[in-house]
């Protein structure tokens, strides 16, 4: 049994530790559920801090500043937009859809009469199995550069927070996948599907090693 405690920013001190060490090498592993099918996949995760600089200045003489909200909220469309493009990408996988992104966070500006100089916004982008995850930070950042150079004045400060990859069923899975189909049906009288799910978990980690999960 392993108790860790980091999931939630990626892993890589608890799972991610112990098996870096070689200080765990399952046959198998089963992780912590929370569905009844059987869950064999699942998407990954880019999470990115976003600053937008501007230059300060008096509400009273906004022509003298650059305004970094302004800047934001045009990188912001552009992204909004490009999650709409992400429904057209879909996913083979039962019970997962297509990409999808989320800002979860912004905070900038100093007072009210005062025109924002920096604006800071956080973003999550959940990436199907299909998707490299290499291609997907890179059409993040282009969108942001391209949207940011239509706002003159403003810079832009992009920093990877979380970078965490999809999990795909590994071939070595199937004895493990058959015994809690079987075990499950016996117990809810119905056959137990395999899917996958949008969240990420700490398994791709075990994935990585060649540990059928």
């Amino acid at each position: 049994l392993h108790f860790t405690y980091d999931e939630e920013f990626g892993g890589e001190l608890g799972p991610g530790w112990l098996l870096k060490h070689n200080l765990t090498k399952p046959d198998l592993l089963l992780a912590a559920a929370f569905s009844y099918q059987v869950v064999t996949a699942h998407n990954g995760c880019l999470q990115m801090e976003v600053t937008v600089h501007g230059k300060m200045a008096h509400a009273a003489i906004p022509d003298t500043g650059v305004d970094a909200l302004q800047g934001a909220v045009v990188i912001l469309n552009a992204l909004y937009a490009q999650n709409q493009r992400y429904r057209q990408v879909t996913s083979k996988v039962p019970g997962i859809t297509h990409p999808y992104l989320n800002v979860g966070r912004i905070e900038g500006g100093t007072n009210t009469n005062v025109v924002p100089g920096k604006v800071v916004f956080k973003l999550d982008r959940r990436m199907i199995p299909e998707e490299d995850p290499v291609q997907v930070e890179a059409d993040i950042r282009r969108v942001i550069a391209e949207a940011a150079a239509t706002f003159p004045g403003i810079t832009v400060d992009i920093k990877r927070l979380l970078l965490a990859h999809s999990m795909q069923p590994l071939p070595g899975n199937k004895a493990l996948v058959e015994a809690l189909q079987r075990n499950g049906e016996a117990v809810f009288g119905e056959p137990i599907p395999t899917s996958g799910t949008p969240l990420y978990t700490d398994v791709r980690l075990f994935g990585a090693f060649g540990i059928p999960a």
